[in-house]
């Protein structure tokens, strides 16, 4: 006799959820079986990071049955289902960074354990058995004792990988996980979810490169307007090769750079920075030029993200290194918000604030942040102007802490170059944006440069580079291994993305 199937994880019956009276998920049918492995796709806004929030207990119903099956039993609370299914997501990233105390890797992950965002035990053998464990797995055995701030944007995603797994889950739940991500992480990440998926854990994975995703039996699942349906990707797995932290990505390459007669914009001289106590960047002496725009790449925690606030002067060297920004009259704070465009993953943390996406834009004007100066009728216009090129007139009146990352992620994009800025810092311009929001930002970005801006692009991707860099930096553990005029080869990967968003 045929035993009958196994209950799902959880099921959902005509379930809509509002936010703020406003329907974000509508007359939802879906179940998560054990051992599944759900893609979920759609474009900015269409409702992931809610489904996801759903499926696990943080959001409630407004109308509907949610139900788990865990424990033996049925049940409506989702008290369980805080415990048996992990997330990782740029919010809960955020959650870590916006708080003033100190934690270490090993902290957050001991947290993980029980479910919990602080560590509030001692730990007993059996918890420090399964830290060694999950960090022998995931690789964070060399940052256990650093502080989570301290890391990378690629090292967090990591660390809180790891923290989803310490308590075995029943259901992995990934939130545009492989963006902020090198190659060689990527490699190795997957593989780590194919480790877990064998285990019988159940994956849903929501993202906009379905490429990225491990190799595994796939069932995927579209989500546009609120509104769920399956469908079925013509998703291949794709295995590019795996660089280490000491050579070029495979799709870029180097040529030696010719002797330049043009002014100099930005001196680096014997620049270390440290975060927290960490040596992060440097020493360095780097000199970016008139003409020159910058392709920076490196692993994850390489200091590329370090080398561009330092740029933009969010941070300082330590004693006995300069930065010059020759193109500055008085180098003050004022004149450096106005003169430098950036855009990266801890200034969206800090827009993820009950401020209009008019006010975020606006805000790029005096390089404030979460109001605007008063406008002229010709600033304003141009306000309008950028977010109907970017698709995002719709969010100018809404709260950005209401918004998915993508759509956050535009209006920033908006901002750092309303300004017409002298320099544009873009920290992986492309993560977490669909196909059309990709080619809204990269023919934004053509027209920017050939304005005369001059950009910097940190970029772990071919596709993510945008035409018309000129000169490379390539990072390892915080100093320069290269540098030479790029040469982005054209990328072999045939992204499934394309025809999904």
């Amino acid at each position: 006799m045929t035993a009958p199937p196994a209950p799902p994880l959880v099921r959902l019956e005509a379930v809509s959820v509002n936010q703020g009276g406003v329907p974000v998920l509508t007359d939802i049918d879906f179940e998560l079986h054990p051992g599944e492995a759900w893609l979920l796709t759609g474009p900015n806004g269409g409702g992931k990071s809610t489904l996801l929030g759903l499926l696990r207990g943080e959001l409630s119903p407004s109308s509907g049955t949610r139900r788990y099956f865990l424990d033996g039993q049925w049940r409506t609370s989702a008290v369980r289902a805080l415990r048996s299914f992990a997330l990782v997501s740029p919010a809960q990233e955020a959650w870590f960074l916006t708080r003033d105390w100190a934690q270490t890797v090993r902290d957050v992950l001991l947290a993980g354990l029980h479910g919990e965002m602080l560590r509030l035990r001692v730990p007993d053998a059996a918890a420090l058995t399964r830290l060694a464990e999950v960090a022998r797995l995931t690789g964070v055995g060399g940052w256990l004792d650093q502080d989570f701030r301290t890391l990378s944007h690629g090292q967090r995603r990591r660390s809180l990988l790891a923290r989803a797994l310490m308590g075995r889950p029943r259901a992995l739940l990934l939130d545009e996980f492989t963006d902020g991500l090198s190659v060689q992480a990527r490699a190795e990440l997957r593989g780590v979810l194919e480790v877990v998926a064998a285990q019988g854990v159940a994956l849903l994975l929501a993202t906009h490169r379905p490429d990225e995703a491990p190799a595994l039996k796939w069932r995927h699942l579209r989500i546009t307007d609120g509104t769920v349906s399956e469908e079925t990707p013509p998703i291949t797995s794709v295995r590019p090769a795996v660089s280490t932290s000491h050579s070029l990505p495979s799709w870029v390459g180097t040529l030696p750079l010719p002797a330049s007669r043009t002014a100099p914009l930005v001196t680096l001289e014997a620049a270390t920075v440290y975060r927290n106590g960490q040596h992060a960047l440097g020493p360095i002496n780097w000199t970016w030029r008139e003409g020159q725009h910058w392709l920076v790449t490196g692993d994850n925690g390489a200091g590329k993200s370090t080398l561009a606030r330092l740029i933009a002067g969010e941070f300082f060297p330590a004693l006995g290194g300069r930065v010059v920004r020759h193109f500055l009259p008085r180098d003050l704070l004022s004149e450096r918000r106005k003169s430098i465009g950036v855009v990266g993953a801890e200034l969206a943390i800090r827009q993820r604030r009950a401020w209009s996406g008019f006010a975020v834009i606006a805000s790029g004007y005096s390089g404030s942040e979460g109001f605007a100066p008063a406008l002229t009728p010709a600033q304003m216009q141009r306000v309008h102007t950028l977010a109907a090129r970017l698709d995002v007139t719709d969010l100018l009146p809404r709260s950005a802490d209401t918004l998915s990352q993508g759509q956050l992620k535009r209006l920033l994009l908006a901002r750092a170059a309303l300004h017409s800025p002298t320099l544009l810092l873009l920290d992986e311009p492309l993560d977490f944006l669909d196909a059309a929001a990709q080619a809204a930002v990269l023919a934004l970005l053509e027209d920017v440069r050939a304005a005369g801006t001059q950009l910097l692009v940190i970029a772990h991707r071919a596709e993510d580079a945008p035409p018309g860099l000129t000169d490379h930096l390539h990072l390892s553990g915080g100093r320069i291994l290269s540098g030479g005029r790029v040469v982005v080869r054209p990328t072999l990967v045939q992204s499934a993305q394309q025809g999904l968003d």
